[in-house]
């Protein structure tokens, strides 16, 4: 298949369970363009770059080895051969995946790398430039999104093993990389002119999913 679908929206609104429900759903591959950014944060704390400090991230951007899986009941992704789906997921790197991705090279390699997976066609992707940036052609473009409240929820529930992460600490974080996401100058988060925008805060999983599959079949 040569579908596909373009998944935008800030944190917390439910993108990844959504992506996957429908890339099962359809038969289609899956990407997380997040987890991308998420594993090169990662890489750079490991390595001790300073995050803050847009030539320093710029200067090491082309040095770890990314591989980001597309089987959406597995997803998974490695750095220099070194499983990361877990450690991404932490508040650290949460808290500073903003800074590393407004950096324009490391944007750069990574939108290539994406365009080089989403050019096999017959696939979901998400992230928060999808539909405007990468995949600007994508015959279905999706803005999933929802209250604050409920997003810091979800992302809270998610962080439940670690005992900081309120739902007060996590909407604030949130709003700070909703802030710093939005703002910047290289492909900040927005909805594409042509997207179907999709408000999750009081949908349930299986009825987000219906939603985006009828979107992709009113294509066919």
């Amino acid at each position: 298949m040569s579908l596909v679908i373009a998944m935008d929206g800030p944190s917390g609104s439910g993108k990844s369970s959504a992506s996957k429900g429908v890339a099962k759903a359809l038969g289609l591959r899956y990407l997380d363009t997040g987890a991308m950014y998420r594993a090169m944060t990662w890489w750079m704390l490991q390595a001790g770059v300073p995050v803050e400090d847009a030539e320093a991230v710029a200067a090491r951007a082309g040095e770890p080895v990314l591989v980001s899986g597309t089987d959406p009941a597995a997803p998974a992704i490695t750095v220099d051969g070194t499983d990361v789906s877990a450690p991404i997921r932490g508040r650290e790197v949460t808290n500073a995946v903003s800074a590393v991705s407004r950096v324009p090279a490391v944007r750069e390699r990574l939108v290539a790398l994406q365009r080089e997976i989403i050019g096999e066609g017959g696939i979901v992707v998400e992230g928060r430039d999808i539909g405007t940036v990468v995949a600007p052609d994508a015959p279905v473009k999706v803005y999933l999104t929802a209250s604050e409240q409920a997003r810091a929820e979800r992302r809270a529930k998610d962080l439940a093993a670690d005992p900081a992460a309120s739902v007060t600490v996590t909407q604030a974080e949130q709003a700070r990389r909703d802030r710093l996401d939005s703002t910047r100058k290289a492909s900040p988060l927005a909805k594409a002119a042509d997207a179907h925008e999709i408000d999750s805060t009081e949908m349930d999983l299986g009825e987000v999913i219906e939603a985006v599959v009828r979107l992709a079949k009113e294509q066919e």
